[in-house]
């Protein structure tokens, strides 16, 4: 299946033209539509408003989320704009309580192809950021592309990581990513420390190269151990050495809680990526 309906996310201005620049090569690429939506967010209400807040109190947080929208719609339209007339997208620009940010994003996110979106991490990121991504995933049901400052280098990226531990987030996004991998020139499915007893203990990440390059995917498998602290360490690595221009991985193998606690190989990954990440729970 290709993308043809990608959607980009902006609760603010900066890594919004990356977002859309990306988004704007698999549109081009993929000759689909490109929509964009602004979001300023309230964050002194939770989705509810409390017994006896003041009404001045309300209506300055509110004018203040009004003032980001438009400084995201700036952002996003300039960043269209500069994309050339070839390109077919739409922009919205909505208000929205912090509490209310994840079912907004997820009722556009349900009826797109992929959102692609910046690094919800960093100096400029609110808690809107993640929530963003966590809504296109879980409850939007969407894969979503994650670009870093370095932005997509190209709409078919030559060398693709893809990690694989067997889980079934790690099939769904082999799955979600096919369009991708199959333009690609290798796709090198990573296996970090396979399990001595586990299924495919005799040949790790076999079967999932077998379905790849069924789909015409040139897909090999590269088995690692784990020589750093930590996995999402050694495919930083990895992606390093091959020159690699994606990874594609699993999001949140385990619960949302303890990953926000402990972090985990998915908020790791984002942290610390210099390539695009694909990801699909």
């Amino acid at each position: 299946m290709a993308y043809k309906s990608i959607l980009t996310v902006a609760a603010a201005p900066e890594g919004a033209g990356i977002a859309v620049d990306a988004g704007a090569k698999l549109a081009l690429k993929g000759d689909a539509h490109l929509e964009a939506l602004s979001i300023g967010v309230d964050r002194t209400q939770l989705g509810y408003s409390y017994i006896g807040a003041g009404a001045v109190m309300i209506q300055v947080a509110m004018e203040r989320a009004e003032e980001e929208a438009r400084a995201n719609e700036k952002a996003l339209k300039e960043a269209l704009e500069a994309q050339g007339p070839d390109l077919r997208s739409s922009l919205d620009s909505v208000v929205a309580q912090l509490g209310a940010v994840g079912d907004l994003v997820a009722a556009r996110a349900r009826y797109s192809d992929l959102v692609v979106l910046s690094k919800p991490y960093g100096p400029a990121a609110g808690p809107e950021a993640e929530a963003v991504v966590e809504a296109a995933m879980f409850e939007g049901g969407a894969p979503v592309l994650i670009v870093p400052e370095t932005g997509l280098a190209s709409a078919t990226p030559r060398r693709v990581v893809l990690a694989w531990n067997q889980s079934r987030e790690a099939l769904v996004a082999a799955r979600r990513a096919l369009p991708l991998l199959k333009t690609a020139e290798q796709v090198v499915i990573t296996v970090v420390d396979p399990p001595v007893h586990g299924p495919e203990r005799s040949d790790p990440g076999g079967m999932l190269c077998q379905l790849l390059v069924r789909h015409g995917v040139k897909a090999e498998v590269s088995v690692l151990a784990k020589t750093l602290p930590r996995v999402s360490d050694v495919l930083a690595r990895q992606c390093q050495d091959l020159d690699a221009e994606l990874l594609v991985m699993g999001a949140y193998g385990h619960s949302r809680f303890r990953e926000a606690i402990l972090g985990g190989a998915t908020r790791n990954s984002l942290e610390a990526t210099q390539v695009p990440v694909f990801l699909a729970h």
